[in-house]
């Protein structure tokens, strides 16, 4: 099951978007449910002017990556430090290390690989995007949003939904719930279908007693594909507080239902609506 709260955000965005991400930045594909890595790494096509080392080392990031998307962290972390071995001066490498790193929990390793990435490539924005991440989840704050601003300002950034929606999530973290929202809401403008700035939107909205507006981000997040426990759940306390009765009982029924064994499910047997 898919977590997007306070607990389970940091691991599930790391191997949710930055293998992805890593990935792109490579030139390669990102892995296929049900396909071998090391097929998908070998179909790679290498980028021109690479030299033989390089495209080697190539190959081996790209297994690193389709592993790490995989949750194998420790098969990836090694395809990871034989890439390095192969090619010492690739900050893909340094990169993609530092978020296995940040997947394996290792913080500090996580830093100084991607502290050795952006010496590398000052200017990358992915880089930044996600040393910024890792500052959030060490409580760095400030230092977190220096990053992911500075990857915002890059001209013609491709990520900017991502990066906004993680500095939203920082913001909250940080309890800086006011420049949350209206992070968010600039993340929600460009990719109004993520469900993670969907549930935070509605969540932050919530706990401020502005249960409609909550309800608006809400019902989009659970009336499509990527509904979860905690969705449905933040859906039912919406509800009740606008004191909708049916709404309550058809999301309390799709709990029981699809997430029999949840602990949302189980507060909401309970009636621990302030859970």
């Amino acid at each position: 099951m898919t977590l997007w709260g306070r607990d389970g955000i940091g691991r599930r965005l790391l191997l949710a978007w930055v293998a992805l991400a890593a990935l792109a930045g490579l030139g390669g594909c990102a892995h296929q449910a049900g396909q071998d890595p090391a097929a998908s790494a070998a179909d790679a096509a290498p980028a021109a002017g690479d030299s033989d080392l390089r495209r080697r080392a190539r190959i081996r990031l790209e297994l690193a990556a389709n592993y790490l998307q995989m949750g194998q962290t420790e098969v990836a972390l090694e395809e990871v430090r034989q890439a390095i071995a192969t090619d010492p001066g690739y900050a893909d490498a340094y990169h993609l290390r530092g978020l296995v790193y940040m997947a394996m929990g290792d913080l500090q390793g996580a830093e100084d690989s991607l502290r050795r990435a952006q010496s590398m490539r000052p200017n990358d924005p992915d880089i930044m995007h996600n040393y910024g991440w890792l500052q959030c989840q060490r409580q760095q704050y400030e230092q977190a949003n220096q990053l992911f601003e500075r990857a915002l300002a890059v001209p013609n950034y491709a990520a900017r939904s991502k990066t906004l929606m993680s500095q939203g999530l920082c913001f909250q973290r940080a309890g800086r719930v006011d420049q949350a929202e209206k992070t968010l809401l600039r993340a929600y403008e460009i990719d109004a279908g993520n469900p993670v700035v969907g549930y935070h939107l509605a969540s932050i909205l919530l706990a401020r007693g502005e249960a409609k507006r909550a309800q608006f981000y809400i019902r989009r997040v659970n009336n499509g594909e990527f509904a979860n426990a905690e969705s449905l759940w933040l859906g039912v306390k919406v509800e009740r507080a606008l004191g909708d009765s049916v709404a309550m009982r058809q999301l309390g029924e799709q709990l029981l239902k699809r997430f029999p064994d949840a602990r949302e499910t189980h507060a909401y047997e309970r009636g621990a609506f302030n859970d």
